[in-house]
């Protein structure tokens, strides 16, 4: 006799893009954590967060009421260009389009903001993200050797990308 199993089919989950404040950096700090060696303090995170120049994006899972966020994007614009600072999601939250709408928040900021464009570093090992960046129109205009250490003490490269937004 053979037993069908039934599929659980995943419901999308839907996500609220909103600007991200000061008083987020303990969250934001705890996100960051998940994917780098060296994470960004929540001080850091409230200290960059206080300057002008510097704006971003928190993704909150709709639906989880006063759930803190589950990824964001921070950048900094200066001149007519900007770049990413940093970028983060959750694991339990990625392959969902977050990174997509984060991404998207930050290109219609500089849109507005009239900038010409954005620059962003990616570890050259993190094919999914440059697959993302490449999506959304990014290009590779440099490269940084060594540029990221990882957890065995060995090193891998930046590739720098640009997109023009005029």
């Amino acid at each position: 006799m053979m037993v069908r199993l039934p599929f659980s089919k995943r419901t999308p989950r839907e996500f609220s893009i909103q600007p991200l404040t000061t008083g987020t950096g303990k969250a934001l700090a705890a996100l960051h954590r998940e994917d780098f060696i060296r994470p960004w303090t929540d001080g850091e995170f409230e200290q960059l967060l206080s300057q002008e120049s510097v704006f971003g994006f928190a993704g909150l899972e709709t639906g989880k009421g006063n759930a803190g966020p589950v990824g964001f994007a921070l950048a900094r614009m200066a001149a007519g260009e900007a770049e990413i600072l940093t970028i983060a999601v959750a694991r339990s939250h990625r392959r969902e389009g977050l990174g997509w709408q984060l991404m998207h928040a930050v290109l219609r900021e500089l849109h507005s903001a009239r900038a010409e464009a954005l620059f962003l570093e990616v570890d050259e090992t993190n094919q999914a993200a440059i697959a993302l960046y490449k999506r959304l129109g990014f290009h590779q205009v440099g490269k940084r050797p060594r540029y990221y250490q990882n957890e065995d003490g060995s090193r891998t490269g930046a590739l720098v990308m640009r997109r023009d937004l005029r």
